[in-house]
C-alpha cells in the first residue's frame, strides 16, 4: 500500500469505525515510543491549535518593550503561534524534550569565560534528531511531518506543555517534574489525527520564587515574566554595548546566563543525587578569553557558530569577552594586560568602548 492509499484508509477507518480509532492510537504509541527510542526524554501530543495564552502574551510583552530588541518568536508572533502557518493541514504536535544537563566541569585555571549549560554542545542537532524519528513513523504511516526545534515558526514552551510534558515555572522555564528544567524542547507538526494529551500538568512551583529572588539583575519582573533588557542570558548575546549597569553583574559569563535554573529546588534535589552523566563530544563550558580575543572572525565562528550570536557578527562574542575580562582579569597580570592592549584604541567603538570599561575596572585607566 503506498502512502496515499494507507493514509485514505486510516482516515477512513477512524470516521467509519472503532478499528480506525485503534489504528490511529496504535501510531500514536509507535510515534511515541520513536521518540523516546530516539533519545527524548518527554514525548506528548497537543492539538494543532493557535497557542495561546504564547499569542496574546508575545503581543502585549512586545508593545511593553520587554523584548527588547529580541527578535525570535516575537517577530511574527501571529506566525509562530499557528502551526498552520507551516503545515496547512496540520491537526496535531508531537512535543519532545531532550535533557541537556551534565556534570559541570571544573573551571580551567587560563582566563575563561562561562558558557550557558544548553550551548554547551549542539544539544539541538540531538533533540532534532529525536523529532526526526516521530517524523519518520508517521511518515511511513503516509502523514506529512515537520521537525522544528530552535525554529521561529513555534512557541516550543507552549507546546510542550499543552503536551503535558511539564508546568511554567516563574523563571518562563519549563519544568518536567521531578526531572527539573534542564531541557531543549521542540516539535513535530503533522496532519496525522493524533490524540492530543488529557490534561497540562498543574503548576508545581506554589510560593517558591526562588529563582526571582535569585536572579542577579531583577530580570523576572513578575511569575513567568522576563525583562530582557535586564536579562543577562539576552544581554551577553544581543546587539550593540551592553548596558554598564550590568557589566559587573555579567561577571565571567560569555554566553547565556544559567542562574534561575541552579537556584530552582528541583534542579537542586537533582544535583544531591547525581551530577548528572559526563559531558560527552566536543564541548565548550569554559572558553578561553586568549582564543575569543585572538581568534580571526572565521575561527571564532567555526567554534561558537552553533550559538545564536546578533547579526553574525564575531564582534558581539568579542565585546562580551572584554567585559568578563574586566571583571575575572588583574591589572597586574601581564596577559590580562596583552589581551586588552590591542582594543583600547580598536576602530570600532562598540570593542574600544567595553575595552576602554574593563581598563579602569582593573585599574588600568592610564
Amino acid at each position: 500500500m503506498d502512502h496515499d492509499s494507507e493514509r485514505e484508509s486510516f482516515e477512513r477507518d477512524r470516521s467509519d469505525n472503532s478499528v480506525g480509532g485503534d489504528a490511529i492510537e496504535h501510531l500514536r504509541a509507535r510515534a511515541l515510543a520513536a521518540g523516546r527510542a530516539g533519545g527524548l526524554a518527554a514525548v506528548g501530543v497537543t492539538s494543532a491549535a493557535v497557542l495561546e495564552p504564547a499569542r496574546s502574551v508575545l503581543h502585549r510583552r512586545k508593545a511593553a518593550g520587554l523584548a527588547d530588541s529580541m527578535q525570535f518568536t516575537y517577530r511574527n508572533p501571529d506566525r509562530s503561534t499557528d502551526p498552520h502557518r507551516s503545515l496547512p493541514s496540520a491537526q496535531a504536535i508531537v512535543a519532545g524534550a531532550y535533557a541537556y544537563r551534565r556534570s559541570v566541569p571544573d573551571r580551567p585555571d587560563r582566563l575563561s569565560g562561562r558558557v550557558a549549560r544548553y550551548a554547551w554542545r549542539d544539544f539541538y542537532g540531538a533533540l532534532e534528531a529525536g523529532l526526526g524519528a516521530v517524523a519518520e513513523v508517521l511518515n511511513e504511516a503516509g502523514y506529512r511531518a515537520q521537525v522544528h526545534a530552535d525554529s521561529n515558526n513555534l512557541v516550543d514552551r507552549n507546546v510542550a506543555h499543552d503536551a503535558g510534558l511539564g508546568w511554567y515555572g516563574k523563571n518562563a522555564n519549563l519544568l518536567l517534574g521531578d526531572q527539573g528544567s534542564w531541557f531543549v524542547l521542540g516539535g513535530v507538526i503533522t496532519d496525522a489525527p493524533l490524540r492530543p494529551a488529557s490534561q497540562p500538568q498543574p503548576d508545581g512551583c506554589g510560593a517558591c520564587r526562588r529563582c526571582q529572588d535569585g536572579c542577579p539583575t531583577q530580570a523576572i519582573v513578575a511569575p513567568g515574566v522576563i525583562d530582557a533588557r535586564r536579562c543577562l542570558a539576552w544581554l551577553v548575546q544581543g546587539p550593540g554595548p551592553i548596558p554598564e549597569e550590568f557589566r559587573l553583574a555579567v561577571g565571567d559569563r560569555l554566553y547565556g546566563c544559567d542562574d534561575c535554573q541552579d537556584v530552582c529546588p528541583p534542579n537542586r534535589l537533582l544535583d544531591t543525587h547525581d551530577e548528572g552523566p559526563e559531558l560527552e563530544g566536543e564541548a565548550d563550558p569554559w572558553i578561553e578569553l586568549d582564543f575569543v580575543l585572538t581568534a580571526s572572525d572565521e575561527t571564532l565562528l567555526d567554534r561558537v557558530g552553533r550559538w545564536y550570536i546578533a547579526d553574525r557578527d564575531p564582534d558581539v562574542v568579542r565585546r562580551t569577552a572584554l567585559v568578563v575580562l574586566g571583571n575575572i582579569g588583574s591589572g597586574n597580570d601581564a596577559r590580562t594586560r596583552r589581551l586588552l592592549t590591542p582594543y583600547l584604541r580598536h576602530d570600532r567603538t562598540l570593542l574600544r568602548e567595553h575595552a576602554q570599561w574593563a581598563a579602569r575596572q582593573l585599574g588600568l585607566a592610564d
